[in-house]
């Protein structure tokens, strides 16, 4: 309780990133959801670092986490390294709760080579 006597939430907020290849609309989605303008573009790499927005979904806090696009969970650039580092909790903070994967239907296979490796591990 607060002095207000207002309740206060000990439970920490959910962690759901969102993982894709480039140029897949990873932030796109993040703007939808968290009303928040990152910077997106209809090109690969616009997206270097990750970006959070805490958004109220069902009367729970999420932590919504935009990640950079990468092809797979070897990663082969700096902005790839990061994806994978928060994927896995060595980015200093939790590894997510969730995992939302978003393919390009037009690239199927690619994407779901990603997604693929997402699921094992």
């Amino acid at each position: 309780m607060t002095d207000s006597g207002t309740a206060v939430s000990t439970i920490r907020p959910w962690r759901v990133a969102l993982i894709g290849n480039p140029n897949t609309g990873k932030s796109t989605l993040f703007n939808a959801l968290s009303g928040l303008r990152v910077r997106t573009g209809n090109y690969p790499g616009v997206t270097v670092e990750q970006r959070i927005g805490r958004v109220v979904w069902g009367g729970r806090e999420v932590d919504l986490v935009d990640l950079p696009g990468t092809y797979s969970l070897a990663p082969r650039s700096p902005d790839e390294m990061v994806a994978v580092q928060v994927l896995t909790g060595v980015s200093g903070e939790p590894a997510p709760d969730l995992v939302i994967c978003i393919c390009n239907a037009a690239a199927l296979e690619r994407n779901l080579y990603l997604a693929t490796q997402v699921l094992e591990s």
